[in-house]
């Protein structure tokens, strides 16, 4: 949580299934306590008709589950902090290790485990209570022999399910947007989880669905056995599988972060045009290119082109927010046009030309926005401007957008036309210029050392003036001033707003490489420091994948050994009647692999098109590295669908062990 940043997505996702995870582990523990519930009623019977008191054995009740659910909880509580440590310290030797993969335990966090156990606690004891209140005997005695029948399920369930699961993934997902774009409000996380009951709704239907009518027509007498024990423990197997299903789907999107993430990366890495960029600003000491070249000589890279050029911060005109906090309500906003709204890298067409090696010829009085090199991402764009001001001078310039330009590196940058740029620059002093440069090497594999040396040395001649984050804009800070106002992102004043501050000692830390203002764009130091500059990142949500799997085992086979405690008369009254082992085999194969298989399925298929439609929603399109992720994203899911079939024949193996087949 000390890496995650605040308000980003990496940590809305964790929260999300974390509680994902204790929800679904919740629910089991309520589900788990049920069957012991039931196979206590009988004994409760017995000492009822044998004249005990309901007094005497809700005391002897209390003693018992007073000694499992705190004894379980303290075990559990103290067990999780060791277990976590050995295995993130599995992933420190075998993994990846960095300086922030330290782990560090916060004490206010068993505050989570202390309100678990009190919901276990309180729980078993109203479960308890509830059971010892009964009145009528035969009805307490015959409760562990007492199914738990679905209602009749219309075939319509199932497209209705599916529609419900498509429609509620969709809204929880853009009603968020709709109400910031349109309704001009941000509204309160759980004003959002609302738009996604529909989706919990409609996998209900599609799991109650499955197990008592199935997809595909089938003679009615048909494995009528086993479907009929599925349906007669119905609502018990449907619960487990919606738990299943949920966490399954949660598992999914934490697995999927890393591999989309790397490979994502990698591709973007690899399609760069210029092996190494870096640009300062003004006021700054920063390497030239002969003291480039004479670290190149000393690491013996050879380096075989440089381009350099100059840029300017400019002032844009545009719309901001006014923001308005109603409390509970969350919070709205207004937006009010300014003629100075934020500022941005101007470059000069020529200077454009010369280092991406395009042909751009403005006309006078345009400016172009730049986009990256598929021709989107608009919001980081910072979208088109009509006027351009100088903030030294206060000379404004009116200006036409036109077509866009597409270059990655560069994304956000502006181009003017070479007569427009000289005449809006003039008068600017150092802290207001900048300086590009564009080089490559013969070797870039080899070149490592000599990426980190200028990587170093950089960071070495950097004043504490520009170590700042990459939302620092000099405009605004200037804007700030002028009101007298407290600029947040600025060095002295982002600890105050919760925002990190960068340090020198720290520059190999996932926050300086990833939101340094400054940082430069070395191809091989950004390829092999990737995994250990995002390592907290990749780590903490195969943790999360590996927790919610092991729930996911745990309480499948549970389930499936439930299956084999409840229904053992049944099987050896058919055994007595003569049923052959395979058609016992069969009945178990059936209703162990439902268990199994229909969570599998469902979870799978519903996350995976739910990440596919944010894929696509985050700019209406599929780049090439988001492709290449989604094809490692569908290898993990056959590896890890490959390790939950090998979980599913071995708890087969043991259901049909304990029945005897």
């Amino acid at each position: 949580m000390a890496v995650l940043p605040e308000g980003g997505d990496s940590r809305k996702q964790v929260m999300m299934i974390f509680a994902l995870a204790v929800i679904g582990c919740a629910v089991f523990t309520t589900y788990a306590a049920g069957l012991f519930f039931r196979q206590k009623s009988r004994e409760t019977g017995v000492f009822l008709a044998l004249g005990a008191t309901r007094c005497q054995l809700q005391k002897e009740m209390n003693k018992e589950l007073l000694l499992l659910s705190v004894g379980s909880c303290a075990a559990g509580t103290l067990l999780g902090g060791p277990l976590a440590w050995c295995v993130w310290q599995l992933f420190r030797c075998f993994l990846v290790d960095s300086q922030e993969m330290v782990l560090t335990f916060d004490p206010g966090a068993y505050g989570i485990s202390l309100g678990f156990t009190l919901y276990v606690v309180t729980m078993l004891f109203a479960l308890g209570s509830q059971s010892i209140s009964r009145t009528n005997i035969m009805d307490v005695v015959r409760e562990s022999h007492t199914s738990e029948p679905i209602r009749d399920v219309k075939r319509w369930y199932g497209p209705v399910g599916i529609v419900l699961v498509v429609a509620g993934a969709a809204a929880g997902y853009l009603m968020p947007g709709f109400f910031i774009r349109v309704l001009h409000w941000y509204a309160p996380s759980v004003v959002d989880a609302v738009f996604y009951f529909p989706a919990l709704v409609g996998m209900y239907m599609i799991l109650l669905h499955t197990v008592v009518n199935g997809w595909c027509k089938r003679h009615k007498y048909r494995d009528i056995i086993a479907t009929s024990m599925m349906k007669f423990q119905g609502r018990q197997t449907v619960r487990n599988m919606l738990v299943m299903t949920l966490l399954i789907a949660g598992a999914y999107f934490a697995a999927f972060y890393a591999p989309m993430l790397c490979t994502n990366s990698a591709y973007s890495f690899e399609s760069r045009p210029v092996d190494f960029e870096y640009h300062w600003r003004g006021d700054q000491d920063w390497p030239q290119k002969t003291e480039v070249e004479t670290l190149a000589e000393e690491y013996d890279v050879d380096i075989t082109s440089w381009v350099k050029a100059d840029a300017a911060v400019l002032g844009g005109d545009g719309t901001v927010s006014v923001e308005q906090d109603n409390g509970a309500l969350g919070t709205t906003y207004t937006t009010e046009y300014r003629e100075v709204a934020s500022g941005a890298t101007f470059f000069s067409e020529s200077a454009w030309n010369a280092l991406t090696g395009q042909n751009v010829d403005l006309l006078p009085g345009t400016c172009a926005n730049v986009l990256d090199d598929e021709g989107g991402n608009e919001y980081r764009s910072g979208g088109d401007v009509t006027r351009v001001t100088n903030m030294v001078t206060g000379k404004s310039l009116p200006v036409t957008p036109v077509e866009p330009l597409q270059f990655t590196m560069l994304l956000g940058c502006y181009v003017l036309d070479d007569a427009d740029y000289t005449d809006i620059t003039a008068g600017l002093n150092n802290l207001w210029q900048e300086t590009w440069v564009f080089f490559n090497v013969a070797d870039v594999e080899a070149s490592y050392p000599f990426a980190k040396a200028l990587f170093n040395e950089m960071v070495d001649r950097s004043g504490d003036e520009v170590l700042q984050l990459d939302a620092y804009d000099l405009v605004g800070k200037t804007l700030a001033e002028k009101v007298g106002e407290p600029y947040g992102f600025d060095r002295e004043n982002v600890a105050a707003y919760g925002f990190p501050v960068l340090e020198r000692e720290e520059r190999d830390s996932t926050e300086f490489r990833n939101y340094w203002l400054y940082m430069p764009q070395f191809r091989v130091l950004d390829r092999n420091d990737f995994v250990t500059t995002m390592a907290v990142f990749l780590m903490l949500f195969i943790f999360i994948a590996l927790i919610c799997f092991a729930a996911i085992l745990v309480i499948s086979f549970t389930r499936c050994m439930t299956i084999a405690l409840t229904n053992a008369r049944v099987y050896d009254d058919l055994r007595h009647l003569g049923a052959p082992r395979s058609y016992l085999f069969r009945s178990v194969k059936g209703q162990v692999s439902k268990v199994f298989l229909v969570p599998a399925i469902v979870g799978t298929a519903v996350i995976s098109a739910f990440y596919v439609m944010i894929l696509y929603c985050n700019d209406n399109r599929f780049t090439a590295g988001e492709l290449a992720g989604m094809g490692t994203c569908a290898v993990v899911i056959a590896a890890l669908s490959l390790a939950l079939y090998g979980v599913y024949r071995f708890t087969r193996k043991r259901v049909c062990r304990s029945l005897g087949i």
